[in-house]
């Protein structure tokens, strides 16, 4: 079999990038950003997470020539029947900035008792190790919480300000990012998917 030791992350998302570096800091793998290989970014035509990602990653794999990293990842609130979901990077419009998007949330949220501002971060990871993989492993992490009624820390990306974290007693941009690091959704998922992973590595 043969060994992995590069991967590429189909994203431009330097926050996500910066994350999975450190992830999977411990195992010999050099993460790259689908950028150092002029990947464009493909459209997401799927109508759930797990479609989205294994699109992102038979794209990237097949410009790059490299075993690909591909995660659709976002929030789901309750009161909104799942919304943002999909469309969480989006929501806002589609060139909407995170700002944006955390301005729309909140919009659509107005009035909605604190108990019933339940959400979750959801990641789909799906890894391929070339193009045409019929078989990509594919691994899901969920982070519970709830919507703040307005955003708090400097840390993070996204929604991350408006996510409270009941275990922490703060929003996710409050917090540590070897912290948020252990506890996220994405960092559930790659703990799965490191598993998965030593046998290639």
């Amino acid at each position: 079999m043969q060994t992995i030791t590069k991967i590429v992350l189909a994203s431009g998302n330097r926050g996500k990038l910066n994350e999975f570096q450190q992830m999977l800091g411990a195992m010999d793998i050099t993460m790259l950003p689908q950028s150092d290989f002029e990947v464009d970014s493909v459209e997401e035509t799927g109508l759930t997470f797990v479609e989205n990602a294994i699109l992102k990653a038979r794209h990237a794999a097949r410009i790059s020539g490299l075993p690909v990293i591909a995660d659709d990842s976002g929030l789901e609130v309750d009161a909104l029947n799942g919304e943002p979901g999909i469309y969480s990077a989006r929501y806002a419009g589609e060139a909407s900035s995170d700002a944006d998007n955390n301005e729309q949330l909140l919009r659509n949220l107005s009035g909605v008792a604190t108990e019933n501002r339940t959400a979750r971060f959801q990641c789909l990871l799906v890894f391929l190790r070339h193009a045409d993989d019929p078989t990509p492993i594919i691994c899901q992490g969920t982070w519970e919480g709830f919507i703040l009624e307005e955003p708090r820390g400097e840390h993070g990306f996204g929604y991350d300000p408006l996510f409270f974290v009941p275990s922490e007693h703060c929003s996710a941009a409050e917090l540590p990012a070897g912290k948020k690091n252990q506890l996220s959704h994405r960092a559930r998922a790659l703990q799965v998917l490191a598993e998965r992973l030593k046998s290639f590595c």
